[in-house]
């Protein structure tokens, strides 16, 4: 398999309070479904943040291996109210791949035609999304994710505010994306209940990594949910 990620001794800090994250080694190969869980502060909306980009390293080194990332931030839906398609917000998804106005070409139409129906979204891509369900919008989001044809798909809490039945049916959807597509998934959530069953790899942030590897090796209390804000 080949390295999609790769972080070296990274540490961040926001001007010169203490390091958010301290000395952060992390290999991500190809094609693996990684959930990163850690309690709220612990960093880890830091470190998707450095690995797609949105932000460098105080200290250490970030490469990645691939320019196609498709991101899905925390709170993608503000602004939800705003009378938008379906449609329309998946084809903002192309944005990056072709020219912001006129008419889209045909491989644009192809893309966002099979990002709508890959979440099962053809029967509501004409409707506006303030008329979805919470789960409906978030497969919406994703879709506009899918959109740019990633090779790295990163989704930063994307089941807050969603019921546990969405939530789980978007952790399966997420797991045949990438069967489907071959994508590297990093799904990042303070939270890894709804993934843990579909995710081979579980990165624990707490401004370092304290845990990385199978959810099954990872000690009993933490399979408490009641643990996962401590």
């Amino acid at each position: 398999m080949s390295v999609t990620l790769r972080l070296e001794h990274v540490s961040f800090a926001y001007g010169p309070g203490p390091p958010v994250l301290r000395d952060v080694d992390l290999e991500v190969e190809r094609g693996e479904f990684v959930a990163i869980a850690g309690p709220n502060g612990g960093g880890k909306t830091t470190l998707v943040r450095l690995a797609v980009g949105l932000a460098e390293p105080t200290s250490g080194r970030v490469e990645r291996f691939t320019r196609k990332i498709g991101y899905l931030p925390q709170r993608a839906q503000a602004g939800i109210d705003a009378p938008l398609t379906v449609r329309e917000l998946v084809t903002a998804g192309r944005a990056s791949r072709t020219r912001l106005f006129g008419p889209l070409a045909g491989a644009d139409r192809v893309a966002v035609r099979d990002a709508i129906e890959r979440v099962g979204l053809e029967p509501q891509a004409d409707r506006r999304l303030a008329t979805l369900s919470g789960g409906q919008q978030q497969r919406a989001f994703i879709a506009k994710a899918l959109a740019a044809e990633p090779d790295l798909l990163v989704l930063d809490e994307p089941t807050t505010g969603v019921d546990v039945e969405a939530q789980d049916a978007i952790a399966a959807l997420l797991q045949r994306l990438r069967d489907e597509l071959g994508m590297t998934v990093l799904y990042v959530s303070h939270e890894f209940g709804a993934v843990e069953r579909f995710v081979e790899r579980l990165v624990l942030v707490r401004g370092e990594i304290v845990f990385d590897g199978p959810p099954s090796a990872l000690p009993g209390v933490w399979h408490d949910p009641s643990h996962a804000h401590a």
